[in-house]
């Protein structure tokens, strides 16, 4: 039986992207599964990694992209106690998820709840858990505070406005002025960056804030010089965390500008006790699965359960076979999505329950 993945055989463009097609399916060794996908989540950190840009990822060539899937075990492979055969599973696999099947190692796999939207359960693995671990994990913040998201019209952005809604947290997020709907619909602040200074504009929507103008908490995954702004929107005693550098997989600043703002980071954190409290911290998920695998599972089960009771609402924007890869990712490139554009497999007709 023949299967298709998406192939990229050099870094480039979106015309990268090619449909391929196997002869044979793959069996799992010792400690893994096969997994029969049934959806693969698309977003800027594959645009990243397509690039040839991604720090954690530098091949080798060819492979097949895809950060995050859900599917369902079909084999399991000696040794492997869990996952059992027909459990759908979700895994934050980096590469690997624009396929109709993958070979994924059975320990990161996390079992995804009966009754759940297969598009809206992809959204979980790498976007919601990246904003519920800075929310819960590096910064516990408290009902009636208020967070910046930078970049809010993201896949990352729309889930952090989406959990802060969840914890009672107000928020103000950053995008272009075509996007406000996909911000505002989360009961957020939506302010357009390409109209001035943003950092003004924060402070002037706190400025009535007990203990001094600013925000709580600010999320920056652009990165760069752009984090001197962001910890600039800080009410004394907030937390900028980085995790991400944006300006740097598109090639707008050099990998040393990237350096120097992790540098950046790294300063306020030590030296907090100079800007009145504030500090910064940096965030990188696959860092964190491999320190603490235990809070990667007990985090996605957490969040699973949040979907399955409708407290959560991942936004999927379209839904789209491989074969549209390569225009799923230049409308990734092109921004303001507003959500996630998550890739199916497979055909409805050669589903299984």
């Amino acid at each position: 039986m023949s299967w298709q993945h998406v192939r990229i055989s050099r870094f480039g463009g979106p015309e990268v992207l090619e449909l391929a097609e196997e002869s044979t399916i793959p069996n799992p060794g010792p400690g893994e599964v096969r997994i029969k996908v049934l959806a693969a989540g698309t977003g800027f950190t594959d645009s990243f990694i397509r690039r040839g840009r991604y720090p954690d990822f530098k091949g080798p060539l060819p492979f097949t992209p895809g950060y995050e899937l859900v599917g369902v075990v079909e084999k399991a492979g000696s040794g492997v106690v869990a996952p059992r055969e027909g459990q759908i599973v979700a895994d934050l696999c980096v590469v690997g998820g624009y396929a109709q099947y993958a070979i994924r190692p059975a320990r990161f796999l996390v079992p995804v709840p009966d009754g759940v939207d297969m598009a809206e359960a992809v959204c979980i693995p790498l976007a919601y858990l990246t904003a519920f671990q800075m929310l819960t994990r590096y910064r516990r913040l408290i009902p009636g505070e208020t967070i910046l998201v930078i970049g809010a019209s993201g896949s990352v952005g729309t889930a952090m406005l989406d959990l802060a809604r969840h914890f009672g947290l107000k928020a103000i997020g950053t995008c272009s002025a075509t996007n406000f709907a996909a911000v505002e619909r989360f009961g957020a602040t939506a302010i357009d960056y390409r109209a001035g200074d943003f950092v003004a504009s924060v402070r002037k929507l706190t400025e009535s804030r007990l203990g001094g103008a600013g925000v709580d908490a600010a999320f920056d995954a652009i990165g760069g010089s752009h984090f001197d702004r962001s910890f600039a929107c800080l009410a004394p005693g907030g937390t900028l965390i980085g995790y991400g550098s944006q300006t740097m997989a598109i090639g707008h600043e050099s990998i040393i500008a990237a350096g120097l703002g992790l540098a950046r980071l790294k300063l306020w954190g030590a030296l907090s006790f100079l800007f009145r409290g504030r500090r910064a911290l940096w965030y990188s998920i696959t860092d964190r699965r491999l320190s603490h695998p235990e809070d990667f599972r007990a985090d996605m089960a957490a969040l699973f359960e949040l979907l399955r009771n409708g407290a959560i609402h991942p936004v999927v924007t379209g839904r789209e076979p491989l074969a549209a890869a390569k225009n799923v990712h230049a409308r990734i490139d092109a921004g303001g999505l507003g959500g996630k554009i998550v890739l199916l497999p497979w055909p409805a007709s050669q589903l299984v329950a």
